[in-house]
């Protein structure tokens, strides 16, 4: 039994599958735009890319020209979504042409990218594997739609509403196409349709952590420094931060300090006259993200919607706790007191008290961090890579 694994751009978790697949010997090819294999690495490795893949570039199959023009085009976000769009679907195309029965018993894609290649696998009696990283489109437009009516001012910032009617057919037909479901997390797999959940086997594969990152030098120097507090993702409201600005209003007497590291939705002078006073970050590299987690006390992040957001587990790693909403994807990562605290979304002042209480426990702080870089390893990529790998084969064999 071998795999076929399409994605457009490849990331940590895409990389930890083919890793393992090859490992095994179950790895038939991979499907993706730009992408260069182990022959490449030595020569590419300065760069660090995640275009790297450490497999056999024999075993890649490329489909450049969409994704070389959506890196060289400028221009807003509507229009950057569109070349987005358009690069998953060509290359979905491309995979669909391809698949034969001889080149995999098992095909592995990610939402907005299947669509094809499962209509095509279906034929050929092809097992289609999907992936959905984030919650399935009715629950975050109906969220979503939701949060435009609380922060009417904010709602420019809520993408996703906008997707177009056929794309979210896709999207619908992916999943009724699938023949098993992996999601990051239980608040994505409890969003996905019952009557699909009910007849498709379906599971939660965690993403893994990256390594231990902890320095408590910064903590050791602090005495009556104000309490750092920290937001990592996109400038929108379905990450929460115009919850998080109201928390910070309800502690502004408080000796509590707002950073952002993100990409702005809108003008900074937008979120200057919600919040006038923040630290802001633009998005940087992942060492340098690092380097700033070490510098705060705590990371909140009460989001609306997500899969399972990796900056909690990234924040964890660096010894941070973290107060989080169920729908950021990470409630198994929280010991109530220990690693951090879980919020209902849309909860400024639970956010506010779960602040003030970490404020007030400052004295255990280094406790907190160490345990804090425990709990992150707990989570693995390489657990990650066989959940959905013996996933797919221990249901394959009741067909057998």
């Amino acid at each position: 039994m071998t795999f076929i694994v399409s994605h457009p751009t490849g990331n940590t978790f895409v990389k930890a599958l083919l890793e393992e697949l090859q490992h095994r010997n179950l790895l038939a090819y991979f499907s993706t735009t730009i992408g260069f294999g182990e022959n490449f690495c030595e020569i590419f490795s300065k760069f660090k890319s995640r275009r790297l893949y450490n497999i056999p570039d024999a075993k890649i199959e490329r489909l450049w020209y969409p994704e070389l023009m959506r890196l060289l085009q400028k221009g807003g976000q509507e229009k950057k979504r569109k070349f987005v769009d358009q690069t998953y679907a060509k290359l979905d195309q491309k995979t669909s042409k391809k698949i034969e029965v001889k080149s995999g018993k098992v095909i592995h894609a990610y939402e907005d990218g299947a669509y094809q290649s499962f209509i095509k696998a279906k034929k050929l009696g092809i097992q289609c594997s999907y992936e959905l990283p984030i919650a399935h489109w009715a629950t975050s437009r109906r969220l979503l739609a939701e949060e435009a009516e609380r922060y009417p001012l904010w709602e420019p910032t809520l993408e996703t509403t906008r997707e177009p009617e056929e794309k979210l057919f896709q999207k619908e037909e992916e999943l009724r196409l699938a023949d098993r479901i992996t999601c990051p997390s239980q608040f994505v797999l409890d969003s996905i349709p019952t009557e699909i959940r009910n007849c498709t086997p379906s599971q939660i594969a965690p993403f893994g952590s990256p390594p231990r990152s902890l320095d408590i030098s910064f903590l050791e120097k602090k005495k009556n420094e104000a309490f750092k507090i920290l937001f990592v993702g996109s400038m929108s409201q379905r990450k929460g931060l115009a919850d998080l600005f109201e928390a910070m209003k309800l502690l502004k007497k408080e000796a509590v300090t707002l950073s952002i590291l993100g990409q702005p939705s809108m003008p900074m002078e937008f979120y200057r006259k919600q919040l006038p006073n923040f630290e802001y970050y633009k998005p940087c590299a992942n060492s340098q993200v690092k380097k700033i987690m070490q510098q705060h006390d705590a990371l909140v992040l009460p989001s609306i919607v997500e899969g399972r957001a990796l900056v909690q587990q990234e924040a964890l790693a660096c010894g941070l706790p973290i107060i989080v909403t169920p729908n950021a994807g990470g409630e198994d990562l929280i010991e109530d007191g220990v690693t951090g605290y879980l919020v209902p979304i849309r909860s400024p002042r639970d956010i506010a008290e779960k602040i003030m209480t970490l404020l007030t426990h400052k004295c255990s702080r280094i406790d907190i961090s160490h345990k804090c870089s425990e709990k992150a390893s707990d989570y693995s990529w390489a657990v990650y890579a066989r959940k959905i790998i013996d996933f797919n084969l221990d249901i394959q064999k009741i067909f057998e």
